[in-house]
């Protein structure tokens, strides 16, 4: 596919004779599945491929009453050209981020939320739609590693959304970032867990070239410290809005990271980023990859204190068997991940399906007979 900016037009054109015209109406990055919602389209016909370098919609009539079919790839690059004109504009129209105060990064949507609803404007939130402690870190700052990532989790986790929305979600807070002026505080939020504290590397591995004061805000240490001493094992997405605004209004006289803390965080990330392992937890104090099946012998064991638990043995749903797995667990990793592990289990032989398994509603399982 063929494109030309013509701002704030872009151009898309496909073969034969189809142009696309995509009209940006705002300077906040989108994804493929906004470009429905967002911006305003419009299509055309030229007569020759070759007339594409010099067409000007303005002087053409749009298609009235006629569709055309997009294939998945097609929207994902559209975002993605469409995001890269939005930024290269942002650049030339000093795009006011100054008005926006200090910068919060997260590695949670549900954490962005959060901190959106409770903390005092001005701010910018800004959080990835990912799951680090899950899924292959290799090369990730890079298109092959992304790719690599991607493929990972559409081949094995069942996730409510389009293919392209996870990546897509994750090449716009990568430009989020990347746009962030040097001059702006940056609040960097995790806790001890694997998920919050591999994004807390990968966020300052993507900030390495940037001298912006820094500040790290351990959602666990603070909350133990200052909320609840007898809650160490916590999640930055458990706490309310308010009581994030409480952590944040407590922790001002935090000193900014050092030079060499920066560093040892990077150096970490390095180390991560070399594997592809695609499990990892905290332990004693560090990021730790565990073999893919850590968790298969306390799912069995849960299935199988389950089904003692009834009369007949019969098919147990396999929610409420990832629940019951997630009380027990040292470490949450998301119900997703159990989901995948349960399937391997089934075409493994450990146990019997009931139903489809495209997700965890529609099916049920029970211990394989011997």
């Amino acid at each position: 596919m063929k494109t030309r900016d013509h701002y704030p037009y872009i151009y898309f054109f496909t073969e034969p004779n189809v142009v696309f015209v995509y009209k940006i109406e705002g300077e906040d990055y989108l994804t493929a599945s906004e470009l429905s919602q967002q911006g305003e389209w419009e299509t055309y016909e030229i007569r020759h491929a070759d007339e594409f370098d010099s067409f000007n919609h303005e002087a053409h009539i749009p298609l009235v009453g006629r569709g055309y079919f997009l294939r998945q790839d097609d929207l994902n690059f559209m975002a993605g050209k469409i995001n890269q004109l939005i930024q290269s504009q942002r650049k030339i129209n000093s795009f006011n981020y100054q008005s926006k105060g200090a910068f919060h990064l997260v590695s949670s949507a549900a954490t962005a939320g959060a901190l959106k609803v409770g903390l005092d404007r001005p701010k910018t939130v800004i959080g990835f739609h990912d799951f680090f402690s899950i899924g292959p870190l290799w090369k990730l700052d890079q298109k092959v590693g992304q790719d690599l990532r991607f493929e990972w989790w559409n081949e094995h986790i069942n996730v409510e959304q389009d293919d392209f929305e996870l990546q897509n979600n994750f090449s716009k807070t990568l430009l989020e970032i990347e746009d962030i002026p040097e001059f702006v505080p940056i609040y960097i939020w995790t806790a001890n867990n694997g998920n919050e504290q591999t994004g807390l590397r990968f966020i300052l591995h993507l900030l390495k070239e940037k001298d912006n004061d820094i500040v790290l805000l351990n959602t666990t240490e603070l909350h133990h410290q200052r909320i609840d001493s007898n809650n160490e094992k916590l999640y930055s997405s458990m706490l309310h809005p308010n009581q994030l605004k409480q952590l944040l209004d407590q922790a001002h006289s935090t000193e900014p990271l050092s030079y060499q803390e920066r560093i040892q965080f990077q150096r970490d990330w390095e180390v991560l980023a070399q594997s592809k392992d695609v499990l990892r937890l905290w332990k004693n104090g560090r990021v730790t990859s565990v073999p893919e099946d850590y968790f298969d012998d306390l799912i069995l064991k849960t299935v199988d204190h389950l089904q003692r638990e009834q009369q007949n043995k019969s098919f147990i749903r396999t929610g409420k068997v990832i629940g019951e797995t997630l009380h027990q667990m040292e470490e949450v990793v998301g119900d997703f991940f159990l989901e995948y592990r349960i399937r391997h289990l089934i075409y493994s032989g450990f146990l019997e399906l009931k139903g489809i398994p495209r997700s965890m509603r529609h099916y049920s399982v029970k211990l394989r007979e011997k």
